[in-house]
Parts: structure tokens; sequence; C-alpha cells
């Protein structure tokens, strides 16, 4: 056995052979699921309080589900092992049950997925769930662990995945050929080639088949054969001419064996039949029906994708345990999708041991269809959602453009405001009592420019009841409160963050500082000079006191990064203080309040008269007289903060010429001395690439020529427009390019998302429209 094998295998429960009792599993599932859901509604002592007494593997789930949302709601060090053991138990009771499922002929028989699908979906949970638990735990060993379970979760989740699409196949063989008989002869063939191939790898391996086999049975398998060493964590393209996309079955390509025999007979039976045909509304009589309710579909993107998109209440969920793996399936797919396409460059060789691609779009649709069902899945879904498009897209400049034919309740990608505010709707009503939403209600108000609505909706809010949502809560009170200029409602915010959570606590005690630090300055040069000396020498200490906590907090094996650039900060005023003979607080030159910003994307969220203000806190350091001993990397971050609230205030041309003139003429050298802020140089060129992408025609048309917020019309930019936009894409992706292959700086993860979510935006963009 391998290493990874033996970690995984380590604590593995021994099989049981008793018998399923299905009324009781179905129970217990119901049961424990709800249990979970009361988390989504802040009652966490509610739902452990459900769970106590039960055993069965859905109990053990929803106790690890438990266990995850708290430990990546809070990253304390603590529950995140308290989780890593709730599912390991998850993951061990999960392979029992299936185990028993497999040999019981009495098991539940699904018209849709193979007998034990069910607990199938829970160990691959469980296995996402600990695999992310692993990646934010401080153990390099624990991180690898979790990978290679989202490894084997994914290969779970692909033939559940198979399993549907071949129910959609054979629904619409019963519809199109016509006949209930020649329907179930096909599916008889379907079968018998099938029947020596089990392609789902559980450890130890189970080789026996049910005794009252499905139609439906044997999923497809994977038919990757490249090395997982040689996959980069990008985006999966979706546009290939050699490749291109079919809307009918066309086999498995390159088999051998059986396989390839049994494809090219369906090849044959379904070569003029379209696969999608009876998904758009074609019903079947009820003899063709057969057994299997029709599917109707509702939405009109995942066709492509082979994916079932209907309503929670559509009648092909005949049970509660078909509704459970569809959704989880989809909840779990969907994120690993989603995390594989943004994993930034400089984790890509790291993350090789996954061994395969992120496709965004497909994620983003799964994790949609997953939000429709009432129940923990749904939860989660929606959960994960809003952190996509209020959290990775807040944070992102270049992102995949709306599609204009789609319509508004169907987009995913861009800000689909319309269908999140949908959404929150039902999750706020789903859930009244729940913190969670309304702080995604005050992201969605900060996202479209209201941080004086976003704060205000966060301080109604109350308390939370559970602890680590009560420190995301204020958290976020703490960005909204620094980005909207109110530094001393910031310092007392991240201050209180302190008290609530362990996570980086340099962080913490760093920003308070800079809020005090601004607003002293501030009122120096209103003229309070008294009150203005208490607020720096309060300023200064906590930002001397920053360093002492760093290092206390590490990710897979790593020191944060933002620990790292505030113990960085620190160690460089200190030393030009002694150099140049001033204070600490004179020899500190670009407001670090500001940086702070720009590195949480804060002025992505500001109105005008919030950007001119940060103008003014840039101006006002500049007129320091220590100003000119900054060195080229001080007078760089100086440039880019300057050029990226033009660029937010739509001076696109301004902006690129003060970076052309001010950071592109030094030589990639000068930014490489020790002590420096290597991050700005990199980040420069990213920031001149969003100012092209942003003076594109078909931008323009969508989003207007004044502050953008993050909707888009329903306009679309005429063919000349958007040939003429290639030239701006292109400008895009040279400086894009140019920022990737930067090599290694300081906070080269953090700005290298970005540059991961442009390229794939940008590929897009080429693969649809074409280059200069």
């Amino acid at each position: 056995m391998s290493v990874f094998g033996k970690w995984l295998s380590r604590g593995k429960a021994t099989v049981s052979h008793e018998r399923l009792d299905l009324q009781a599993e179905a129970q217990n599932m119901d049961l424990a699921l709800r249990a979970a859901e009361k988390i989504m509604n802040d009652d966490i002592v509610g739902a452990e309080e459900a769970l106590k007494g039960g055993d069965s593997a859905f109990h053990k789930l929803s106790k690890g589900t438990l266990g995850f949302m708290k430990s990546t709601l809070g990253f304390e060090q603590e529950v995140m092992k308290e989780a890593t053991q709730l599912l390991a138990e998850a993951e061990n009771s999960a392979y029992t049950y299936y185990y028993k499922a497999q040999h019981d002929t009495s098991a539940f028989q699904s018209n849709i997925y193979d007998k034990g699908a069910e607990f199938l979906l829970c160990q691959a949970e469980a296995q996402i769930m600990s695999a992310v638990v692993g990646v934010l735990n401080e153990s390099l060993t624990e991180s690898l662990k979790g990978f290679y379970k989202m490894r084997k979760a994914y290969m779970i989740l692909e033939s559940l995945m198979a399993q549907e699409q071949k129910y959609m196949q054979a629904r619409a063989v019963q519809s199109l050929q016509g006949s209930h008989m020649a329907s179930k002869e096909s599916l008889t063939s379907l079968h018998s080639a099938h029947s020596n191939t089990n392609p789902i790898i559980v450890e130890p391996p189970v080789q026996s088949q049910p005794a009252k086999p499905s139609g439906l049975r044997n999923a497809m398998t994977s038919n990757r054969t490249e090395s997982p060493d040689s996959d980069e964590f990008v985006e999966a393209d979706e546009n290939h001419s050699q490749h291109p996309v079919t809307q009918k079955y066309e086999g498995h390509l390159g088999k051998s064996g059986p396989r390839q025999d049994f494809g090219d007979d369906l090849d044959q039976k379904l070569q003029r039949l379209d696969v999608n045909s009876n998904l758009l509304g074609t019903s079947p009589t009820p003899s063709e029906m057969g057994s299997r309710p029709p599917l109707s579909r509702t939405t009109t993107g995942g066709s492509k994708f082979g994916l079932i998109e209907i309503e929670a209440d559509d009648q092909v969920f005949k049970n509660s345990l078909d509704v459970f793996i569809h959704s989880g399936t989809n909840l779990m797919f969907g994120i690993i999708s989603l995390m594989i396409s943004v994993i930034p460059p400089t984790f890509a060789k790291v993350l090789a041991v996954i061994g395969f691609r992120g496709n965004r779009e497909k994620g983003m649709r799964m994790l949609w269809q997953a939000s429709r069902f009432s129940n923990v899945n749904g939860g989660m879904a929606a959960l994960v959602l809003f952190g996509w498009y209020n959290g990775l897209i807040g944070f992102c400049d270049i992102y995949s453009d709306p599609d204009p034919s789609v319509p508004l309740m169907d987009q995913v990608e861009g800000y689909p405001s319309d269908r999140l505010k949908g959404l929150l709707a039902e999750m706020r009503n789903r859930y009244p009592d729940s913190h969670l939403w309304m702080i995604e209600e005050a992201r969605m108000a900060a996202a479209g420019r209201d941080i004086d609505r976003a704060l205000e909706l966060l301080g109604r809010a109350g308390k939370s009841d559970m602890k680590q949502l009560q420190a995301l809560q204020v958290f976020e009170k703490s960005l909204n409160a620094q980005n909207s200029h109110h530094y001393e409602l910031c310092a007392e915010s991240f201050l209180e963050c302190v008290e609530l959570n362990a996570w980086s606590q340099a962080l913490y005690y760093f920003v308070a500082g800079a809020a005090l630090l601004q607003r002293s300055r501030d009122l120096a040069a209103e003229g309070s000079a008294a009150e203005a000396q208490k607020l720096a020498t309060l300023a200064e200490e906590h930002i001397k006191k920053a360093p002492s906590f760093v290092g206390k907090k590490k990710m897979m094996g790593r020191q944060l990064p933002f620990d790292l650039f505030v113990q960085r900060k620190v160690n460089k005023w200190t030393a030009n203080s002694a150099a140049w003979g001033c204070s600490f607080l004179d020899a500190v030159g670009v407001p670090p309040i500001e940086e702070s910003i720009f590195l949480w994307n804060g002025y992505k969220k500001m109105n005008e008269s919030q950007l001119q203000k940060s103008l003014q806190n840039l101006e006002r350091a500049e007129q320091s007289p220590h100003w000119d001993k900054q060195g080229i990397d001080a007078q760089t971050v100086a440039t880019l903060l300057r050029a990226t609230i033009y660029r937010n205030l739509r001076q696109h041309k301004k902006a690129q010429a003060i970076l052309e003139e001010n950071v592109f003429v030094h030589d990639k050298s000068a930014f490489s001395a020790p002590g420096m802020d290597t991050w700005a140089a990199p980040a420069s060129y990213y920031e001149h690439a969003v100012n092209s992408w942003q003076q594109r025609n078909e931008y323009i048309v969508r989003f207007g020529t004044s502050l953008a917020g993050p909707s888009a019309n329903q306009q679309s930019a005429s063919n000349a427009e958007i040939v003429a936009d290639r030239v701006h894409v292109a400008s895009a992706r040279k400086h894009v390019e140019t920022a990737k292959n930067w090599g290694s700086y300081e906070l080269d993860a953090r700005i290298g998302m970005k540059i991961t979510a442009a390229l794939g935006a940008i590929g897009k963009w080429e693969a649809r429209n074409g280059v200069a």
C-alpha cells in the first residue's frame, strides 16, 4: 500500500455484515440532515443536541459537517483538530455502510444510482471537508493527506455524475425510440456490456454486484491517461476546435476491449438521437415512461456538461435518498471544480497530486442546482455561491463576462445580481434567524459600492450565539469600516477580532494601528494636534505589537503571507527611523491603511467621495518631510494605489500612463532588494491589464462609463466593436502574462489568484471572439 493509502486506512472501521434496516436508515438520514441544517440557522446548540446518541453514517457525517462549519468559519486550531477526527469517523462509517449495502439484497435500490450510492456520497463529502480542513491546518503533512482524499472523492463523485448522465440518456432512448420494449432492450445491452466492471474505487475494493441490478449500473470511468504531474491547475478550456462540444452522445472514445465493442453498438443506436431533446420538454407516453418519470428542464446552460438542472420538487426525485445523493453530488463536485479552477499558479505543482482540472462554469451550475434543495446540501451550496461572488469575484477585477443571450435568472458568469438577490431572499426565508445571510446581504451592498448600507446591516444584525459566526461578522464590519474611512470604528472592530479569533492576530493589530495612524494624520491636518498625538501613540503601540503574534499560525506548514508582510513592514520602518533620525511613525511613508484597502480590493467597493478621500491620503503622505527618502518600492506602491483609484474612477488612460511612466521604466531587478515591497511591481502590471480589460467596448456597453458596480445590463456590443476590443484584450493578456511570469515575490499567492482568474476570463473571451 502507498504511503497515502496507509495514512487513509489508519483507523478504518471493521466491516459488519449486519443487514440494513431500510426504514431506519431513511429515518436516520432525515433526522441527521435536519439536525445539521440547524447550523444554517445559527442553532449550533440545537444541532448538537439533535445529533446526540445517533450512530448511523448520516449522523456521523452531520457531526463532521458541524465541525467543518465551525472550523472554516473560525480557523481555530483546536476546532480544526476536532473536525478532522469527526470527519475521519464519518468516512469510516460511510465505508462500512457502503459494504453492507453491496452485500444486502434488500438494500435500497434507486432508479438513478447504484446500490449504496448514498454511502459513497457520505464518504466523498467527508473526504472533501477533511481535505479543506487539512489545507487550513498548520501541518504540511495533513494538507497533503487532504489533497489525496480530495482525489479519491473526485473519483467517487465522477462516478455518481456518470450514473445521472446514463439515466438521462436512457430517458432519451425511451422517449425517442417510441417503445418501452426497445428501450428495455437497449438498457439490457448496456448492463451486460458493463457487467464485469466496477469503476468506483474504495478501500478495500468491493467487486460484488447487487442482486437487483439497475439498468443504469456501472458508471463510466474517466478516460484520463496523462500524469497528474503534468496538470496545471487553471480553468479548463471550454472551446477546442479539435474536440468540439457535441449535443449528441458519441460513445466511449479511445476505449479498448469489451467497452469499445459496446460503444460502437450504442453509437449506431444513438447516432441520430439528441440526448437533450427529452430534457427540453418532450414528454414520453406512459408506455414509454415505464417506471421512470420524465426529466423537466428549467435552465438551459447545463446540457453541454450533461447536467440535470431541474426543480427540487420535480417528480424524478421519488424519495429522499435520491434527493440527498443528487444535491450532495452537485454540491461537492461543484466545490471541487470551483476550487481547482482558481488555484494560484504558485500552488500548481504542490497540488498536482490531485491530478484533475477545474471547470468554473460547470462547478457554478452544479452549485446553483444544489442550492434549489431545502436541505443542508442546499444551504451549503448557497454559502459557497455567495462566497464565490461576494468573495472571489469581489476580490478580482478581470472575470468572465455574463452571456447576454442567457436569461438573468440562469446566469452564472460575472456577478448575477438579480439571481443572487433571489437566492438571498430564499435563504433568509428558509433560515430566518441566521446571521450568515445577513452578512451576505451586507456583502452584496458593499459590492454595489454602498459600504455605509453594509455597515448599517451589520450593525443591525445583533450578536450571533455562534462564536465563529460572530467573529466573521465583526471581521466583515472591520473591512467595511476600513474601506469607508471610518478609522476609529475600523480599529475598534479589528481589536474585537483579536478577542474572537486567533487566526491572524498580527494582521488585526497591524490594521488597527494603521487606521489610527491615518486618523491621527487627518486630525493633525485639521489642527487638532493634541488628539492627533494621542491617537498616534496608540497607533504606534498596536503596530509594534503586531510582530509578536507572527508565526503563531501557519497554513500548509508555512507562515501566513500577511504575517510575513507585517513583520517586514515593521522591521523596515524601524530601520528607516534609526537611519533618518526621525520617529517611527514619521518613517512610515505610504499610508498602510491604503495598502490594506488595496490588498482587500476595497477600492472596488468605494463610491466617488470615498475614492477621493483615498487620493487625499496619498497626497498628504507625499508631503511628508521624509518622503524623498523613501525607496523605489514605496514610490511604486504609491503609484499603484493611485492608478487603482483612477481606474475605479474610470480614468483609464490616466491610470495606465502613470504606471508606464513611474513603474514600467524600471528593470525588474530594481525591486528585488531585501526588505522591499516586492509585490507592488508585478501587481502594477496586473493593474495595467485591468484598465485594458475595462476599456473594451463590450465592457462599456454593459457597465457604462461611470463608477461600475458588479452587475451588468443585457446589452450586447456590435460585431465591429468586438473586433476592435481584440486590441484591448491582447494588451490585457500581455500584462497579465508579465505578472504571471514575474517569479516569486511577497504576497504572490494572493495576487496570483487574481492572475489565474484573469487568464481564465481572457482565454474564454479569445476563444469566443478571436485574437488581435
